[in-house]
């Protein structure tokens, strides 16, 4: 929580103004910030300085971790962040590679479980490092990224939070997680949720112990109609002690994440917070 506060006041203290082309709404912005998330202790990094709602951060979540690609899927396991992109962004409405009402494209999840290589055979790239941390390899390599500049055009947005790897040091599994740009009032604590919940999944399926997850953001920004109720707000409330999540011990596999799993089997403990906040959404 502090991290985040911190974060928060900084740019409001010293950001630079920037003209966004995509939303065509200024923000105010600062390069580079560095976050960590202690899972193997159990410290959630929920927002208590105003109501968040961290079972569509994890449904999001579930959603990207099997490849979902409609807003229409998203919607049916709770989570409706993606009902914008795929339907209200005027250049995806009139991109040619887009399928219908709810259709995302390959984006995601969509890169994460079906990359295309260049024979046009696909590449699932969690199941390769679910396979490999299972039987205690580590090549240095276990990366997932969502990140395919080739196929920008193919989907409704490039990610944000585009690159997750894994190392195995002992018997403890970390993260580091890598995003281009990050909407800090709206965004960023579904992101803060979502490092923290799949190391933990991660960990849990494959038998190791969680350790830290560090969270890497390059371009981290508040957009001018988010700074009055950012600065004269939410700046403005003490925070609550974090949280613990727990999550059901009988998920054991990919296979389960993928088939069976929802929020109803996540649950925060101890959460207190404050009223919440409508911040404004820039599609």
């Amino acid at each position: 929580m502090k991290q985040y506060l911190a974060l928060c006041q900084r740019i409001i203290d010293s950001g630079t103004w920037i003209e966004n082309e995509r939303t065509g709404i200024r923000c105010l912005t600062v390069v580079n910030a560095d976050l960590e998330y202690d899972v193997g202790n159990n410290q959630f990094p929920l927002i208590t300085t105003r109501k968040s709602f961290y079972k569509a951060a994890i449904a999001e979540l579930l959603g990207y971790l099997r490849g979902y690609d409609n807003a229409a899927q998203f919607r049916a396991i709770g989570c409706n962040t993606w009902n914008a992109n795929a339907n209200e962004n005027n250049a995806w409405l009139n991109n040619p590679y887009r399928k219908g009402e709810d259709d995302m494209g390959r984006v995601y999840g969509v890169q994460g479980r079906a990359w295309r290589r260049h024979d046009a055979t696909l590449l699932d790239q969690l199941r390769k490092i679910v396979d490999h941390l299972s039987k205690g390899i580590d090549d240095r390599g276990e990366i997932l990224t969502f990140y395919n500049p080739g196929e920008f055009e193919l989907g409704c947005l490039r990610p944000c939070m585009h690159t997750h790897q894994f190392s195995a040091l002992g018997d403890t599994l970390y993260l580091n997680s890598f995003q281009r740009s990050c909407d800090v009032p709206l965004g960023l604590n579904f992101n803060q949720i979502q490092c923290f919940v799949l190391l933990a999944l991660m960990a849990q399926i494959t038998g190791y112990k969680a350790g830290v997850a560090y969270h890497k953001i390059v371009n981290a920004h508040i957009y001018e109609n988010q700074i009055e109720l950012m600065r004269d707000v939410q700046l403005k409330r003490e925070p609550f002690d974090p949280p613990q999540l727990t999550i059901n011990p009988a998920i054991k596999s990919l296979e389960d994440i993928e088939t069976w799993v929802s929020t109803d089997d996540f649950e925060v403990v101890g959460y207190q917070c404050h009223d919440a906040i409508q911040y404004p959404f820039a599609v």
